[in-house]
């Protein structure tokens, strides 16, 4: 089971993006613009304010106050980020972001790519976010299934409410905060039922966490039980609004303050933050400058009442002691049994004090008084481990001290000045200044060798000595170590540590340690990897250490006599490895260094649709990526079910430099064509056996993570009938699969890109399809919609899949004749379907539709109805979710001249993909509705 030290050390060790300048410190001037600065700042680097004096300002505030602070949500982009942005970086709390799903559920606003990949995406982009929030970031593992209505069927899509509630406990018992502040009440006014379920379970677990027979297997584990002192919930207010009854709130917190190191307010800079989670359409979101409270309602306490006489507290923090000599206090009657604690705690709390009034004049005259702060905190630290304190009483006050005693040494580096930067050499004979993506070793592979070039740069006014520097992951071997330039490095100079490095044949793949089998059906992750449970991603492959003093001929006057003992031991500054290479637009880019398999063997695509008509055999091509330089050879076999034939049996590979892909093509004969689904898997022998494929995700303002997907595809024999002669043009919106599908069962399906509109002949198609939301995201479909309608009405057939900006459409009278968009829709996909107008062709060209075609659905059955229409529009389908009345405006089809204009917010862009035989047929029907 899970160690809970593991999570326990990544708290305080700076797995999570607000400790990054602790382990990274860059000295960059801190005059520049906020947003612009932060705009610059690459996903690989702390942002500006994170470093210099600024960042060094921010880590004395954190030294100043033990507070800690969790905060809950259901989904990515749900997070209050004006508040915590406030709590962490305006007051120096430690905060931590608990999100209860990666929102894998979702649409994507910006590609095609959904479900687990989409989860793993959108886990990148809350990382990005949460950098700007200056937060820790925090999972459960459950799984965004989809839109639900209440929280009785997410907490049976989540197989009972104890499977995330005891996940959420472990984070408590981990973290440990004082506070609990819940974005969500639990009720109807929540909304989606996801957001319901996330209020409910954080109410339950402020009490849970404290006891042990609660979820006593992580007692067991070695992690004990914590009360929180007060659980807040938000949501309490009109939707973003800055007037509340004073009576509906208990804290009014003002995020439209203007940070002097920001250069802007704490909501704004918690939008810029939120604008890199591009695929919840956040990319153009902003906030003026101006007044902007968050209010927060107080609903349990394990405190004397803390409000004043109107019922109001100025923070969550109110009644709780968070200064430093304030953790003696906690331990109530036992502080006798520590006598000499709070005055430590009191001799600490001034060095902080001092360290910050002479940081004002000059950052570096901070290393003295945080020196003797570190040494003090050290000393503090052994007392307390051979004290005679109980074990949770030694737990509360331990764990502050170790976060106080990281975030000194972080402060110091940052005092002093100090970078480091650990990089992937380029392999021997790479040309030019940076390599290409495709040269640098972006990804290693076990038994690779590499170079590690780790470059420490002093910026301070003070000598440093270095006295080691190594690697923190044992299955790097270092077979060799170079040092260039001097172990005693003067002010302005580096120096540079080669590490000659074999990759150990066990070392592990960077990859997510959670999994879905079924992503369409399951709402659970397994968890592959019990160490990492809660993280956002396992820690990153590779890091690079140095240890270092300060040299001894140093005036250390200049620091105090009280810390002339403490000089000599010096500290240590950490980094992540990364690989720089030249992007697309010869910028530099870095990434950080990943293990995956030497070989990827992936099927593409991951799923086929074959129609039995024409069925008889089908090609299925193996892609075969190699990451290693030496020649290898193996034997692919590609895996069918029961009674089908693989032509040929078995294919020969052979690779011969690192980057290499091949395609091999197999030709599979089904048994008998016969409606179904069924799996075709392909394996790789060389040294090994080989059965995943992986693939980056990452964008140019994310940090990277790998996608694996098993070597399968998931084959759906339909039985369908495709017109001859019906010539498709497709119009992408957001981004789907469907034309993929279409093209597989037959269909003469032609791209035509929407900048191409204006000037395209739309008499070559019989229909026009709009991907999902091409209204919302293609401006050159709303500029041409006129050409559109003329189509139509010359005897074309417009297919107008689901719209989300409902404004945008509306205004926009994109439609024949009029319509209203609305947001109804059905997120129980077995829900009822009702045939409402059987007599239309369109269930009955070219195939008979049934009520079977409705079975099998996948997450849902639409979203985005039409809620009102003109009467030359017909509706033809109605469904509603449980004790909710029918929807009718899910798919309307209307004649328009000579031509055909139908509307669909019906998930045909899930139910393709996932090869649903009825869905199949269904839309074939519509595409040939004018025929």
């Amino acid at each position: 089971m899970i160690d809970p030290k593991t999570l326990q050390k990544a708290t305080r060790r700076g797995w999570a993006s607000c400790v990054v300048v602790i382990l990274f410190s860059l000295l960059l001037a801190s005059g520049t613009n906020g947003q612009k600065a932060a705009e610059s700042a690459r996903p690989s680097d702390p942002l500006p304010q994170d470093t210099g004096a600024s960042g060094l300002r921010l880590m004395l505030k954190r030294l100043s106050t033990t507070a800690r602070l969790l905060h809950t949500t259901a989904h990515p982009d749900d997070e209050d980020g004006g508040m915590i942005t406030l709590e962490s970086r305006g007051r120096g709390d430690t905060v931590q972001l608990l999100t209860l799903n990666r929102g894998e559920g979702g649409q994507n606003k910006v590609g095609s790519n959904l479900f687990d990949v989409l989860g793993v995406l959108r886990t990148l982009e809350l990382t990005a976010s949460d950098r700007y929030y200056g937060v820790e970031q925090r999972f459960t593992r459950v799984a965004d299934f989809g839109f639900s209505k209440n929280p009785d069927e997410t907490f049976q899509k989540w197989n009972g409410h104890d499977v995330v509630l005891g996940d959420m406990v472990r984070v408590i018992r981990t973290f440990r905060p004082d506070v609990l502040v819940s974005r969500f009440q639990g009720t109807d006014r929540d909304g989606h039922g996801n957001h319901q379920a996330s209020g409910i379970v954080t109410r339950e677990a402020f009490r849970a966490a404290a006891d042990p027979k609660r979820f006593p297997e992580q007692i067991a584990e070695g992690l004990l039980p914590w009360q929180a002192k007060k659980f807040y919930f938000d949501n309490v207010c009109p939707f973003r609004s800055n007037e509340c009854p004073p009576e509906n709130y208990t804290v009014k917190l003002s995020t439209g303050e203007k940070d002097a190191d920001l250069r802007m307010t704490y909501i704004q800079f918690a939008m810029e933050g939120l604008r890199h989670q591009l695929s919840q359409g956040a990319g153009g979101w902003s906030v003026d400058a101006g007044p902007h409270y968050a209010f927060y309602r107080l609903v349990d306490s394990v405190l004397p009442p803390t409000a004043g006489k109107d019922g109001h507290e100025q923070d969550f923090l109110d009644g709780i002691d968070t200064s430093l000599p304030g953790l003696a206090g906690r331990l109530g009657a036992d502080e006798v049994k520590v006598p000499w604690l709070r005055a430590g705690l009191v001799e600490i709390a001034d060095s902080i004090k001092d360290a910050t009034r002479r940081s004002e004049k000059d950052p570096s005259a901070a290393v003295g008084p945080l020196l003797s702060a570190r040494h003090k905190l050290e000393l503090l630290i052994k007392r307390i481990e051979s004290s005679s304190l109980d074990a949770i009483a030694e737990s509360e006050i331990l764990e502050r001290l170790r976060e106080k005693r990281e975030q000194a040494a972080g402060a110091i580096n940052l005092a002093l000045g100090l970078s480091l930067e650990a990089t992937v050499l380029p392999l021997p004979g790479t040309k030019g200044a940076l390599p290409s993506e495709q040269e640098a070793l972006t990804v290693v592979s076990p038994g690779q060798d590499l170079t590690v070039a780790a470059r420490i740069f002093n910026s301070s006014k003070r000598t440093i000595v270095i006295d080691d520097a190594g690697l923190d992951n044992p299955k790097f071997t270092i077979n060799h170590v170079e040092r260039q330039g001097r172990s005693a490095l003067e002010p302005g100079k580096e120096a540079t540590i080669r590490f000659e490095v074999h990759v150990s044949p066990d070392a592990s793949y960077t990859r997510p340690y959670w999994h879905r089998s079924d992503p369409e059906t399951q709402g659970v992750n397994t968890i592959d990897d019990e160490r990492f449970l809660t993280l956002p991603f396992p820690p990153p492959a590779l890091g690079a250490w140095v240890k270092y003093h300060l040299h001894r001929d140093t005036d250390v006057s200049v620091f105090g006599a009280e810390v002339r003992g403490a000089v000599g031991p010096g500290g240590e500054i950490s980094t992540t490895v990364v690989v720089t290479f030249a992007g697309d637009n010869g910028q530099q880019v870095k990434r950080k260094l990943a293990v995956v398999p030497a070989f990827s063997v992936a099927l593409e695509p991951g799923t086929q649709v074959i129609p039995v008509q024409n069925g008889a055999s089908s090609p299925v091509t193996v892609r075969v990526g190699y990451n290693l330089s030496e020649h290898a050879h193996g034997l692919l076999r590609l895996n069918a079910p029961s009674g089908w034939r693989v032509e040929p049996s078995s294919i020969a590979v052979e690779l011969s430099h690192r980057g290499e892909q091949q395609d091999f093509r197999f030709q599979v004969f089904p048994a008998q064509l016969r409606e179904g689904r069924f799996e075709l898997s392909a394996v790789l022998e060389s040294g090994g056996r080989f059965t995943d494929g992986y693939s980056a995700v990452t964008r140019d303002d994310l940090d990277t993570f790998y996608y694996y997907q098993p070597a399968v595809q998931r084959v759906s024999v339909v039985d369908v009938k495709v017109p001859t002669d019906l010539r498709v043009g497709y119009i992408m919106g957001a981004g789907d699969d469907i034309p993929t599908v279409l093209r597989q069962v037959g269909l003469d399906v032609t791209m035509i890109p929407a900048e191409k509109l204006g000037t395209e002949d739309l008499g070559r198609y019989q229909t026009i399809v709009l991907g999902i939301r091409a209204y919302d995201t293609q401006k050159d479909v709303a500029t041409n919609n006129k050409k559109l309608l003329e189509f139509v009405a010359a005897g074309g057939t417009l297919v107008v899949q689901y719209e989300a900006d409902v404004g945008n459409f509306n205004g926009g009278s994109f439609a024949p004749y009029p319509v209203t968009l609305g947001r109804g829709r059905v997120s129980v996909e077995e829900a009822p379907v009702e045939v409402l107008a059987p007599q239309e062709r369109v269930f009955h060209f070219p195939n008979e539709i049934t009520q079977r075609d409705f079975d099998g659905w996948v997450q849902e059955r639409g979203l985005y109805f039409m809620e009102k229409w003109d009467d030359k529009y017909t509706a033809l389908l109605a469904s509603h979710d449980p004790g909710e009345d029918s929807l009718k405006g899910g798919l309307l089809l209307a004649k328009y001249g000579k031509g055909t204009y139908i509307y669909t917010g019906y998930a045909f862009f899930r139910q393709l993909p996932a090869g649903v035989p009825g869905a199949v047929r269904l839309y074939v029907n519509l595409l040939a509705a004018g025929r």
